[in-house]
C-alpha cells in the first residue's frame, strides 16, 4: 500500500433515498491519536446506516460522509497512543461514535471501538456482529441490570439484535420469554428462549406478567403495551424509540432508550463466545461493496434479502 494515495468509498453528499449513495475515489486517510487504519475486508449494513443516509440519524452528521460503521479487516497502520493492536492484526468492530466510514477499501477506526476478530469465522461473519451483539448485551446487563434467575421479555427475538439478546440472556441464567413470528418460533427456542409467543396469534400482555425487564426491539404499540407486563420497579429498555415517561411512571416502572457504546473489552468477550461455540451468528445476504445501493434498498424493504445481517464484501 506504500504507493497508494486514494481508495474507493461509498459516500453521500446529500440526504435521501438509496440513490444518493455515490462511489468515489477519495484520499487515503491517516490515523490520528488513538486511531488505526484498517484495510476493510467486510462491512456490515444496519438500519442506522439507512437513518444516516436519509438524514434521520440521532447524531449530527455533517456532509459529505462515507457510510458504514461495522467492519472486519486487518490493521494497516497505527496512529499515536494506541495500545493493544499492531499492523497485521485481524480486527472487527465499529469505526467511530458517528457510525460512519466503513463502506470503503480502508477505514479509520477508534482503537477503543475495535477488538480482535474471532479466530474461527471469516471477515464477512465477523462484520455482521459488532453493533447488534453489543446492543443486545448492553440492553440486558448495563441498561436493565439483569441477573441470573430474573425474567426478561424480549420483543423481536428472531431479529438481528433479538437473536443475540436471547442467547446472552440464556447463557447468563435468565428466564427468557420472547415474541416472534410463527415461522421463527423453533429457531428462537433453539437459541435458548424458555417461552416463545407467536405475536400474531396471542396477545403477549395476556400471557406474560411480572417480568423484571422488557427489551424492546420493535417499538410502537408493542412498546406501549409492554409497560403492563412489568413488575413494579421493573425496567423497559428500548433500542428503537424513546418510551413515554408519563406512562412508565403510571405503572411504577422505569423506561429508557439508549445508543450502544461499542468497546474493545466487550468485543473481545464476544469473540471468545463465538470461538468457543456458545454464540451463534446469522449472516443474511452478502453483496460486493459495489452493491451498496442494493443493500440500502434491502434496508428500505424495496428489495428482498435473506434473514440475518446484510454484509458488504470488500475485494
Amino acid at each position: 500500500m506504500s504507493n497508494q494515495k486514494t481508495m474507493l468509498a461509498y459516500r453521500v453528499h446529500e440526504f435521501g433515498a438509496p440513490e444518493v449513495i455515490k462511489a468515489e475515489q477519495v484520499e487515503l486517510p491517516v490515523p490520528g491519536p488513538g486511531e488505526v487504519l484498517v484495510k476493510v475486508h467486510a462491512a456490515g449494513v444496519g438500519p442506522w446506516d439507512g437513518w444516516i443516509r436519509s438524514g434521520n440519524s440521532a447524531l449530527p452528521q455533517p456532509l459529505p460522509l462515507t457510510l458504514g460503521s461495522d467492519l472486519s479487516g486487518v490493521v494497516e497502520t497505527i496512529g499515536p497512543d494506541v495500545d493493544g493492536f499492531e499492523a497485521g492484526d485481524e480486527v472487527y468492530g465499529v469505526t467511530n461514535p458517528r457510525f460512519i466510514g466503513s463502506y470503503a477499501e480502508y477505514a479509520i477506526a477508534q482503537a477503543s471501538m475495535i477488538g480482535h476478530k474471532p479466530k474461527k469465522i471469516d471477515h464477512v461473519e465477523a462484520a455482521s456482529i459488532p453493533v447488534i451483539a453489543s446492543t443486545a448485551r448492553q440492553a440486558l446487563f448495563e441498561q436493565a441490570g439483569l441477573k441470573a434467575g430474573q425474567t426478561v421479555l424480549i420483543h423481536g427475538a428472531a431479529g438481528n439484535v433479538g437473536a443475540y439478546a436471547v442467547q446472552f440472556a440464556h447463557k447468563a441464567g435468565l428466564r427468557v420469554v420472547a415474541t416472534a413470528d410463527a415461522r421463527d418460533i423453533e429457531t428462537v427456542r433453539n437459541l435458548g428462549a424458555d417461552q416463545v409467543i407467536d405475536y400474531q396469534k396471542e396477545r403477549f400482555e395476556d400471557v406474560v406478567k411480572n417480568v423484571d425487564a422488557v427489551i424492546d426491539l420493535v417499538g410502537g404499540e408493542t412498546q406501549t403495551k409492554s409497560f403492563a407486563v412489568l413488575k413494579r420497579g421493573g425496567k423497559l429498555i428500548s433500542a428503537v424509540s424513546k418510551p413515554d415517561q408519563e406512562v412508565a411512571a403510571s405503572f411504577g416502572v422505569s423506561a429508557s432508550f439508549f445508543l450502544v457504546a461499542v468497546n474493545t473489552r466487550e468485543l473481545n468477550e464476544i469473540a471468545e463466545s463465538v470461538d468457543d461455540g456458545s454464540l451463534k451468528t446469522k449472516v443474511g445476504t452478502v453483496l460486493p461493496l459495489t452493491e451498496a445501493i442494493s443493500a440500502h434498498e434491502m434496508l428500505e424493504g424495496t428489495r428482498e434479502h435473506a434473514k440475518g445481517k446484510i454484509v458488504l464484501k470488500v475485494d
